[in-house]
């Protein structure tokens, strides 16, 4: 399954349509959002360019948008809210967690390793997982980018426990693009510019 997966577009509706662009030349499966896509006070011309080249969206709240603004543009659009949700797709189970350790949509770090736990209950045994999430996790380089946004010590935990194959952060712009493993799991900041990875 191939998938492009970005986040952090913060309401910019011409990457948005590049994005769709590259979605559709590339044939990806799957597009995955996650969080900071949209402003509270913008919400238009984000996940449209993606449903208008009929590609299956998941979407996560970051830390700028709230659960029910995500909520309300996975039923505007008919696409899928994954905060505290699971779906499968084949024989790959995913699963997220939005918001951040910090910022107006702040999660502590027990919701956050909750929240993903209550997700991957559901795709436990699917063989291949991918857990989704705004914040990046502690000790980690990609921490080290930014004096402010402490990575996330819940979801730290989440993959030491859960051990997911593939994590999709951002939260961080300066860590975009960054790849890394914990243990046997690759973390991938996707950043605003977006990763297309097959699974």
């Amino acid at each position: 399954m191939k998938i492009l997966a970005a986040g952090d577009l913060h309401a910019d509706k011409g990457l948005a349509k590049k994005l769709a662009e590259k979605a559709e030349k590339e044939g990806v499966d799957l597009v995955i959002l996650n969080g900071d896509i949209v402003e509270e006070h913008d919400t238009a011309g984000i996940v449209g360019p993606f449903v208008a080249k009929n590609k299956k969206v998941l979407i996560i709240p970051g830390n700028h948008e709230s659960i029910a603004t995500s909520d309300f543009l996975a039923e505007l659009y008919g696409i899928t809210n994954l905060h505290g949700y699971s779906i499968k797709y084949r024989d790959v189970g995913i699963f997220g967690c939005g918001g951040a350790n910090i910022g107006p949509n702040e999660l502590t770090e027990k919701e956050i390793y909750d929240t993903l736990k209550q997700g991957f209950n559901n795709v436990r045994n699917s063989a291949k997982k991918i857990m989704v999430t705004h914040v990046h996790p502690s000790d980690t380089s990609m921490e080290k980018f930014t004096k402010f946004f402490a990575g996330s010590k819940g979801l730290r935990k989440a993959i030491d426990t859960f051990k997911p194959d593939i994590v999709i952060c951002g939260h961080v712009h300066e860590a975009e693009g960054i790849e890394e493993m914990i243990g046997k799991t690759k973390v991938i900041n996707v950043g605003k510019k977006g990763k297309v990875f097959e699974i």
